[in-house]
């Protein structure tokens, strides 16, 4: 299975507008290709080829064509917060040619938030056929060959769904936007052979996961590999690639994960 990081920024991207130059790096190396992080999503690939999209993030349609992806199989939403859901009219193009809709799934407040909001995405409009079918994952186990776990984390004073992905015998889960760890997090991700998990900055933040919790987690759940995403202006590349311990990887936008 492959698992490649779309983007790995925070919800204003790497670099940020505004700033003394309107353009602010932060603490990141503005010399370095991989500091420079569009929103967070991922995209799995099985060895059979089928393709599953976890979030449509504001860049999409940039991540897309920069990764040679014109077809995907399935979409998968984390929560509702613009930054991993208002890409979502760039899944229109991947529409065409299908028989039917792209299958999309996410927790029910999740899809009852989408729908009003992109209602024409999943009930068509004008003439404009439905672009997604979206359904609720209570009852979801296999999707494209493959097997689906998941579980609500607290992001906030919200939610956001983590998820496990396991095929050809292996298992990524991808955790972003959380900012506790409970005790289903740690059993539905145990063992991972990759957890992808959010990681904005090092100090605490309310409503995500600051490095010590990131490196807290891929710890109690057992992860054979961690990978830090959702990094925002004060997490340089090559300054937290030497911090992290050695089964431990920073993300950039690109970045292709053999699991």
């Amino acid at each position: 299975m492959k698992a490649t990081i779309l983007g790995s920024g925070t919800s204003t991207g790497v670099p940020r507008l505004g700033g003394e130059h309107g353009i602010d790096w932060g603490l990141c190396d503005p010399g370095e290709p991989k500091n420079r992080r569009t929103r967070v999503a991922i995209l799995l690939e099985s060895d059979a080829g089928s393709r599953i999209l976890v979030d449509t993030p504001t860049d999409l349609r940039s991540q897309l064509l920069a990764n040679d992806t014109n077809r995907i199989d399935a979409v998968f939403w984390t929560h509702d917060h613009a930054d991993h859901c208002h890409g979502i009219d760039d899944l229109r193009p991947l529409r065409y040619g299908r028989a039917g809709p792209i299958p999309g799934f996410a927790a029910a407040e999740t899809v009852r938030r989408l729908r009003q909001r992109f209602g024409y995405v999943f009930a068509g409009q004008h003439g404009y056929p439905t672009i997604v079918s979206l359904d609720n994952l209570d009852t979801l186990r296999l999707c494209e060959g493959f097997r689906i776990g998941h579980v609500q984390m607290p992001h906030g004073p919200a939610q956001s769904t983590g998820y496990r992905f396991e095929c050809d015998g292996k298992s990524v889960s991808y955790a972003t936007d959380l900012s506790e760890i409970t005790k289903d997090m740690i059993d539905l991700f145990h063992g991972s052979d990759v957890l992808i998990v959010d990681c904005l900055r090092r100090e605490p933040h309310p409503t995500h996961a600051h490095l010590a919790m990131s490196l807290e987690l891929a710890e109690a759940c057992r992860a054979k590999s961690a990978v830090l995403t959702h990094l925002d202006k004060s997490m340089d590349y090559a300054t937290l690639t030497r911090e992290v311990p050695e089964n431990v990887q920073v993300a950039y936008d690109g970045m292709v994960i053999e699991a």
